[in-house]
Order: C-alpha cells, then sequence, then structure tokens
C-alpha cells in the first residue's frame, strides 16, 4: 500500500480549498480520458467545507461535472418500514436530502445546465441488494477519491462501527450505540439519541479499500484531536478505531488542521456537551 501521505492545514477552509483544487484536476483529467469520475462522498460536517470550495471551484472555471458520479456512502433505514427502505428524503437526517442540497446543488450552483451533474448520477447502497453497490462501483471503474472522516467518539467510518470488519462489503447494518450519539451535532433537531435510527445501509471498510483508486482521511475541529492521535499512533488496521484502516488504503492521504493537531498535542479530553455530540464521517 505505501506509507501514508499526511497534510496539514490552518484551517478547514484552506483543506476545503486545496481539495477542491486536486478533485477538479481529477474531474478534468477523466473528461480528457473520455470516462466518468466518481467520488466518494460522506455526509456531516467534515466534508462540507470541500463541497463549498468545489462549487466555487467548478463555477470559477466553468467545469464540466456532467460526467461526475457522487457515490454516497450510506443511508438511514426507516424502522417502521415492513422491508429495509431508506428514511423519507424530506427527513432533516436524510442522507438523500444531504446529497442534493449540500453536494449536488452546491457543485452545480455556478455551472450552465449542460455541465451540471445530472440528479440519476447521484448514487446510493440499496439495502435490499447491498452486494449489487460493490458490484455497480466495480463496473464503472472505480471511486477515482473516496473521502471519508472519521467519527469523534468511536472512529467510525460511514455506518462501520468498532469492530468493523476491515473486508467487509456494502451492508445492512446494526449502528453502534456511539455511532447514534455521535450523529446529534450534525442534527441538531434530533431531541435525543432515541430519535436517531438504529439501522442502516452502508458501505463496508472492505469497499473504499478495493474499489477506490485514492482515499482522503480528513480530520478537521477539536473534537478530532482523538482520531489524529489514533491514526498517529497506528501503521495499520485497529478494529477498536475504523478510521485506522485509512493505514490498509491505496494512496491514502491524512489531512487535518491545527486545532485537531493543537488538541491531540495537549491530549485535552474531546468535549461533548449534554445531548449533543458529532455524526462523522
Amino acid at each position: 500500500m505505501g506509507a501514508v501521505v499526511s497534510r496539514r492545514f490552518g484551517s478547514p477552509a484552506e483543506l476545503g480549498a486545496a481539495a477542491a483544487e486536486m478533485i477538479a484536476a481529477g474531474i478534468a483529467q477523466s473528461a480528457s480520458e473520455g470516462r466518468l469520475y466518481l467520488l466518494g462522498c460522506p455526509g456531516g460536517r467534515t466534508p462540507k467545507p470541500i463541497y463549498d470550495a468545489l462549487g466555487e471551484r467548478c463555477a470559477a472555471a466553468g467545469i464540466d461535472c456532467s460526467h461526475v458520479v457522487i457515490v454516497m456512502m450510506d443511508d438511514y433505514l426507516d424502522s417502521g418500514a415492513p422491508t429495509p427502505e431508506p428514511v423519507s428524503a424530506s427527513a432533516h437526517y436524510s442522507c438523500r436530502r444531504f446529497a442534493e442540497r449540500q453536494i449536488r446543488q452546491v457543485v452545480n450552483q455556478g455551472l450552465p445546465d449542460p455541465k451540471q451533474i445530472p440528479p440519476e448520477s447521484v448514487w446510493f447502497p440499496d439495502a435490499a441488494d447491498p452486494a449489487g453497490y460493490d458490484e455497480r462501483i466495480e463496473a464503472a471503474g472505480g471511486v477515482d477519491l473516496f473521502i471519508v472522516a472519521s467519527g469523534s467518539s468511536d472512529g467510525h467510518v460511514a455506518f462501520c462501527g468498532p469492530g468493523a470488519d476491515l473486508d467487509g462489503a456494502t451492508a445492512v447494518v446494526d449502528l453502534a450505540p456511539s455511532t447514534r450519539s455521535d450523529n446529534l451535532l450534525t442534527f441538531p433537531e434530533f431531541s435525543g439519541v432515541d430519535e436517531v435510527p438504529a439501522r442502516g445501509v452502508s458501505v463496508g471498510l472492505g469497499t473504499i479499500r478495493r474499489h477506490s483508486r485514492s482515499v482522503l482521511m480528513v480530520l478537521h475541529g477539536r473534537d478530532k484531536a482523538e482520531s489524529v492521535r489514533r491514526l498517529e499512533a497506528s501503521s495499520r488496521y485497529d478494529p477498536a478505531w475504523p478510521a485506522t484502516f485509512v493505514h490498509e488504503c491505496p494512496n491514502a492521504q491524512i489531512w487535518s488542521d491545527e486545532h485537531a493537531r493543537v488538541g491531540a498535542r495537549r491530549r485535552d479530553p474531546v468535549p461533548v456537551s449534554e445531548g449533543t455530540g458529532a455524526r462523522e464521517r
């Protein structure tokens, strides 16, 4: 796999701008090669500076994104449905809502219609056929860049919590209690952890490892100090902190900001306010 490359930034905005530049270059290259560009995307707070900067970069340069595919990591499942199906796209915590409002619309906002990412190019795993997601990604040539993040309290990636199989494929999963608690800060409309869905469909760690050309782990903010410490203290996968899987990924990089690193150096405890956490992926 080779050593994981680490980069440090002064702020989330600086990190986002650098990632957007890298992604934009990849989009342009794939267009020149006449192929799709697959971008693996998490929801949550961590990747938003990247999506925002990518929208600005694409608008400024008039980049053609019509061949871009947004490969989403996961989706919550409706606990009240008789068969596994995603929660309503109108729900405040819907991953489909996030993908439309915070990724596709943001990237498209400054582009003319022919250069926009079409709605059908936003992919989600299907709870009725989880294995089909890995097959679909592989058939499309794999993900050019998969952006990933780490849960603040347990290191989860997508819905892969502590103990996740390093070689795991896309599957319907039960969310770990710590992962459900970590969802509350990103979705403050939740009144408590009992409202957070207990099941989801999620890519596996193996999905990302096997079907990505490169992987970018993004960590910013004081609440990511523990993730920085754990990732720097390890050189291989530790199932107690799933984000360490990045050490087993192809062409992997870890990008962090100064706030995360200062917290890691000081070994400060991560503050968690009553009733809040951090859904980070």
